[in-house]
């Protein structure tokens, strides 16, 4: 029988929008380690990446609610009672209960009662994508099973949680986690301010795996009278700024042939929609939905420009650095941007992109600005896919994660 001796944890799989932790676990499997998947919800996305397809892992789905399976969830439970961590994992779930005492908190102990009962006897470790909830489920299952314990945070999880809830999970002596990775260097530094040891913080950029994308289109010189053709990829959510850029559009100069195509779903999608009817803009829009990763490269290779105004969400959500702007340069598609978060680590404006206020106004001004120099978005382009080839690819960031889950396993060889 083939060892598993990690367990990975994610919010849900698979996920469109979730390329990067695919990309990470494809990888990790052609590179030699085994690992199930365990999620805490089932598929909500109709399609999927072809990346999807080929990652061999089992998938196993925790009860989403515990209302789901109680029979499931009862057993496990009083599985977990004999467990060598019991008092420990129930003494960390009711501090946190004491400060959290939530619907969702109550759900994380008993999917971690549920996994540490059903984890294969070889496991050797877990390992969570983000640091909120898949880390709470994978602490608490970790404590129960005395097994160590990793994660990678990338944007909300880290920007939403509360201080004594970060500082916790990074602490050893209060069951924190053997080592962490973080995608930013914005993300890792603010990590390693709350670690007990900053040590245990990796920076681990995402990258791009280019053998999954085609070369960039050889593209001819744009006439500044043609069609202006711009998109967006990115969940219709406050944090990814669609509505400044709708507004923007809207300023745009009537003379302006300029059309913009936006790739993705979220629950602001009607609102939306709503908004550039209420424009007079939606004739000039394209919303083409959810889509798998080949749909949004062809749309790439035939845009002018790529638009994504991120900003800081009201809760203090915000973007890391998304790797669809990644995706972009490997086509050689000029970036708009803002400089929120990460997104200056791979973006250094007026050099390999442009990053723009996100005020409406400022975006309106940055778009003509592309669409009336031919030359700009081309220079920008080139240096962007420069970079990205030279900085930004996968390897050494799968070397880096290999390394450290492999040692995480050694600790109960």
């Amino acid at each position: 029988m083939t060892q598993t001796p990690l367990a990975v944890v994610v919010k849900g799989w698979p996920r469109l929008s979730e390329t990067f932790i695919a990309q990470e676990l494809v990888a990790l499997e052609e590179a030699g380690l085994r690992f199930d998947i365990w999620s805490l919800r089932h598929p909500t996305d109709v399609k999927t990446h072809p990346l999807h397809d080929r990652l061999r892992a089992k998938v196993r789905y925790l009860p989403e609610y515990l209302r789901d399976d109680p029979a499931r969830v009862a057993a496990a439970r009083e599985a977990a009672q004999s467990m060598p961590g019991y008092a420990q994992a129930f003494d960390a779930f009711e501090r946190d209960l004491a400060r959290d005492d939530t619907p969702n908190r109550r759900r994380r102990f008993g999917q971690a009662c549920v996994m540490a009962h059903e984890l294969p006897a070889d496991t050797r470790g877990i390992y969570a994508h983000f640091l909120h909830t898949p880390s709470s489920v994978a602490r608490y299952a970790a404590i129960l099973r005395d097994l160590p314990w990793g994660f990678s945070a990338h944007a909300k999880d880290i920007w939403t949680s509360p201080e004594w809830e970060l500082r916790e999970k990074l602490d050893p002596a209060t069951h924190g986690a053997a080592f962490g990775a973080t995608c930013t260097e914005f993300g890792a530094k603010h990590l390693r301010d709350l670690a007990a040891d900053p040590g245990r913080i990796d920076l681990v950029y995402h990258g791009l795996d280019l053998s999954r994308f085609p070369d960039a289109p050889t593209r001819a010189t744009r006439s500044p009278a043609a069609p202006f053709q711009m998109m967006s990829v990115g969940r219709m959510v406050e944090k990814k700024g669609f509505d400044n850029l709708i507004d923007a559009l809207a300023l745009l100069p009537k003379t302006l042939d300029w059309h913009w195509t936006h790739i993705g779903g979220g629950t602001l999608s009607d609102e939306m929609k709503k908004r550039a009817r209420d424009h007079g803009i939606n004739d000039r829009i394209i919303w083409r939905g959810a889509c798998d990763q080949p749909e949004v490269i062809a749309e790439m290779r035939k845009a002018d420009l790529f638009v994504l105004p991120s900003r800081i969400a009201k809760d203090g959500d915000r973007d890391g650095l998304p790797n669809v702007l990644m995706e972009a340069a490997s086509q050689k598609l000029p970036i708009l941007s803002t400089p929120v978060s990460a997104i200056p680590e791979f973006i250094d404006s007026g050099v390999s992109g442009i990053l723009s206020d996100d005020a409406p106004p400022a975006l309106a001004g940055a778009m003509q600005d592309f669409a009336a120099d031919p030359d700009l978005g081309p220079r920008l382009a080139e240096a962007a896919h420069t970079r990205l080839h030279a900085e930004f690819t996968m390897a050494p960031g799968i070397r880096q994660l290999h390394q450290r889950l492999g040692a995480m396993l050694a600790l109960t060889a």
